[in-house]
């Protein structure tokens, strides 16, 4: 049976040099994560938009973060990042953020340890996923193509 800590040390071996954070993990390692460590928490940096009008993660609440890593709409970068973060996560707690694709939860995850968060890691393929060819999302990777726990918008 594989233990968090097997699935820790592979994301750790997904860390490229020079990454600034823990490492990464697949959409199921997150969610085998969570259900294994009531202590991991899954923090969201999509805007409060996506989250309401795509959908979110099905997960206990006292897992689930949430802190924009940019603004809606306009995407300005949120100034209070790590502030917010503060509010909701300890310095030594399991992080495991997620975006749509993979790319804002990777400058979160990097922020974060630049901030004293030791244990962050990006949840690789985000929500979404990348589009597909007829630029659609949710067809190629993503925690909802894994078939993971979500509720829809």
């Amino acid at each position: 049976m594989t233990t968090a800590a097997d699935i820790l040390t592979t994301a750790r071996s997904r860390a490229n040099e020079g990454t600034a954070y823990a490492g990464a993990v697949t959409p199921q390692e997150a969610y085998d994560l969570l259900q294994l460590d009531a202590a991991v928490k899954l923090i969201d940096v999509r805007t409060n938009a996506e989250r309401d009008w795509v959908g979110r993660v099905d997960i206990a609440d006292t897992q689930h973060g949430a802190v924009q890593w940019a603004t809606y709409p306009g995407g300005v970068p949120n100034p209070d990042f790590v502030q917010q973060l503060a509010s909701q996560a300890g310095k030594d707690d399991v992080l495991l953020f997620l975006c749509r694709s993979g790319v804002r939860s990777r400058h979160a995850a990097k922020l974060a340890t630049e901030h004293g968060y030791a244990n962050c890691y990006d949840i690789l393929e985000g929500f979404e996923g990348d589009k597909d060819a007829d630029g659609h999302r949710k067809q190629v990777g993503g925690w909802c193509k894994a078939g993971l726990p979500w509720l829809g918008a």
